[in-house]
């Protein structure tokens, strides 16, 4: 039995019409029931030091952010489950500073782990691996961390704008307007970690600031977190004219997924030759993430087996 402090926890721990609650006991296999203010368990051994696990884990969770998400519940089963428990601190994008909770940011895979990791211990970090695998959502969480931590004074997001080519410059609007379309899942990404009008206000401020690659030609970025996404759709000039942006106090990380390359036929990957070309030197982080890494809905790592056993995808 686990003993709850007050019937409003066990009411956002159980969550709509027991959301949270199915979401465990499906996941686990136990017997769950909500009294007041107390939870009951009954399963196998395994079983209930797993559920307790789950329950310390987002009642933890909800001390810090103050509401639980059905996320945050999937993410402490995925945690517990996967055997991550402990072995890797979260990642902190928000600083309580006596208004409101803190937010954070948790590995829930072995990869994941070794992902948050290498942003920890080194300046330049290259992260392989299919979608789903929350390269770019980890990416922008460490630099949001970075930010608030006082560490760096700015974050800059980069994206190889591929499908419009040089056709940019023909799209209507200024920069942030033409470039937005292709930062989505980056400023998803910012969303999900900072209240909107605090990513607006940063932008307008050029704390966040968004480039397409190739306005990054001739720049030196010092104390930044400079994140470049889909990696795989650079050359290799463009490849090592980005890596070279880095000034003192900053940090770069670059994702991509080497199964999904849209560069013209015949022309070399500049993110699959970096990691060839600079695997063994120091302060730099390589890390491969797998299909076993993928955390969006179950189905996603399904489909994209499927893909890899039919030719055409």
């Amino acid at each position: 039995m686990i003993n709850l402090d007050s019937r409003e926890e066990a009411f956002l721990l159980f969550g709509n019409r027991d959301l949270f609650l199915r979401e465990i006991r499906i996941t686990l296999g136990l017997q769950i029931t909500g009294r007041g203010d107390h939870i009951l368990l009954k399963g196998t051994d395994e079983q209930l030091v797993q559920g307790e696990r789950v329950f310390g884990i987002i009642r933890q969770t909800l001390r810090q952010q103050g509401s639980l998400q059905v996320e945050d519940v999937r993410a402490a089963l995925e945690t517990v489950v996967g055997g991550m428990e402990g072995r890797v601190a979260p990642i902190q994008t928000e600083k309580a500073d006596g208004v409101g909770p803190s937010k954070w940011v948790r590995a829930r895979t072995e990869g994941q782990g070794r992902y948050v990791q290498a942003m920890r211990e080194n300046d330049v970090v290259l992260c392989i691996g299919p979608a789903g695998t929350g390269k770019t959502w980890l990416a922008v969480g460490m630099a949001v961390s970075q930010l608030r931590q006082g560490l760096v004074k700015k974050i800059v997001l980069v994206r190889p704008a591929v499908e419009a080519g040089e056709k940019l410059g023909f799209l209507p609007g200024d920069i942030a307007a033409k470039v937005n379309p292709y930062l989505r899942p980056l400023f998803d990404a910012l969303n999900d970690m900072m209240e909107a009008e605090q990513v607006k206000k940063y932008s307008e401020n050029d704390i966040i600031e968004i480039a397409p690659l190739a306005y990054m030609r001739g720049r030196t970025l010092n104390q930044a977190v400079i994140i470049l996404d889909e990696g795989q759709n650079t050359t290799v000039q463009q490849m090592k004219m980005f890596l070279t942006r880095m000034g003192n106090g900053s940090k770069i990380i670059v994702t991509g997924d080497l199964t999904q390359v849209d560069l013209p036929a015949g022309i070399p990957c500049g993110l699959a030759d970096a990691v060839k070309r600079l695997q063994n030197i120091d302060n730099i982080g390589i890390v491969q993430l797998e299909k076993s890494d993928i955390v969006r809905h179950p189905l996603v790592q399904k489909i994209i087996s499927a893909y890899e056993v039919l030719p055409g995808g």
